[in-house]
């Protein structure tokens, strides 16, 4: 399973703002589909895992980040 690299600010912050550009992309009329890109940190904000953040060795959950050291 993805290692949690997430902290409880950076997920919520991930949700709310990958949520309404998958929103705007269904409500606005001639929305670009570029707002589909919301699905990405939207996806990672539900998992806790980035694997971005895991390829650069960030890791914002302070709790998991105290147990690996």
């Amino acid at each position: 399973m993805l290692k949690k690299n997430e902290g409880s600010i950076d997920r919520a912050l991930r949700v709310i703002v990958g949520a309404a550009l998958v929103i705007a992309y269904f409500v606005m009329d001639d929305a670009s589909p570029w707002l589909l890109i919301g699905i990405v940190p939207l996806i990672t904000g539900l998992l806790g895992s980035c694997p971005i953040y895991s390829i650069l060795g960030i890791n914002t959950c302070p709790l998991k980040g105290k147990a690996d050291n």
